[in-house]
């Protein structure tokens, strides 16, 4: 399986035994714009054209039309996912220059000033999407049935995107990785986000920047959000879904997007 391999351990119970077990692997990925790094995340080596653009989007680097081609190099230690951008973009790029370097489960490393760590993000464009309370519930019932690698693993984040029925789901060792490949697939796929984006993980504020980035109206998570993610999400113009299971749910901000009528949904 792309993403994991069998390592051998010891297995202790009533007995000691040897064997396998399946792994997700985790290596230093660079996120290269134009020549230069920008980033360097800890991140499962699958699904790196998506990274570099949904990362583009996420972070405000460059729009959907902006990317020019996107290349993963092969290192000896790692990967380099060489992004090539529009000139337009390139004052974006300078702009918002820095290297973010740490573990995969801190979004904001390498971040150095709080005007950036609380960047504003546009508001959500009105629509017409709704979900019914049952759309829901199913949408949460059905990511486990993407999560391919977690099943292997048990150790991955995933990022879905539901409209109707799951269209893309994403696996990372990162939640924010995860999301960024969900958003990259979804730009190359030219695909609109009038949609609910899932998350297996906790909402932070980053996780709604990332989304509002996209545009996405709904948010489902199965952990729960902080209380500075509910306030980004309701001035973003997100509904917020989170401690979500296939019998329930708890909404947080913007609960007008959860109808009764199914012909609202789309």
């Amino acid at each position: 399986m792309k993403g994991a391999r069998a390592t051998p351990r010891l297995a202790f119970g009533s007995s000691v035994s040897p064997g396998e077990r399946v792994l997700p692997e985790e290596v230093a990925v660079a996120l290269s714009f134009n020549g230069t790094t920008q980033a360097v995340m800890m991140a499962t080596p699958a699904d790196l054209e998506d990274f570099g653009y949904g990362f583009a989007l996420t972070e405000g680097i460059a729009g959907p039309g902006e990317v020019l081609s996107v290349a993963v190099e092969v290192l000896d230690r790692g990967r380099d996912v060489q992004v090539w951008l529009k000139p337009e973009a390139e004052a974006r790029l300078a702009a918002r220059r820095r290297v973010m370097a740490g573990p995969v489960g801190c979004g904001l490393c390498g971040i150095d000033s709080i005007e950036q760590a609380l960047r504003e993000v546009p508001v959500v464009a009105p629509s017409a999407f709704r979900m019914t309370p049952a759309q829901v519930m199913a949408a949460v019932a059905a990511l486990p049935g993407e999560q391919r690698l977690h099943d292997a693993t048990r150790a991955v984040h995933c990022a879905g995107f539901w409209n109707g029925r799951i269209l893309f789901a994403r696996e990372d060792v990162g939640r924010h990785n995860a999301l960024d490949k969900l958003v990259g697939a979804m730009v190359r796929a030219s695909t609109q986000p009038t949609g609910a984006v899932i998350l297996t993980s906790r909402v932070s504020t980053d996780m709604v920047q990332k989304v509002a980035m996209l545009g996405a109206p709904m948010i489902i998570a199965v952990s729960a959000p902080t209380a500075e993610a509910v306030e980004l999400a309701e001035s973003a113009g997100i509904t917020l879904v989170a401690l979500a299971r296939p019998d329930r749910f708890e909404v947080f901000s913007h609960s007008d997007r959860l109808t009764t009528e199914d012909s609202h949904v789309g």
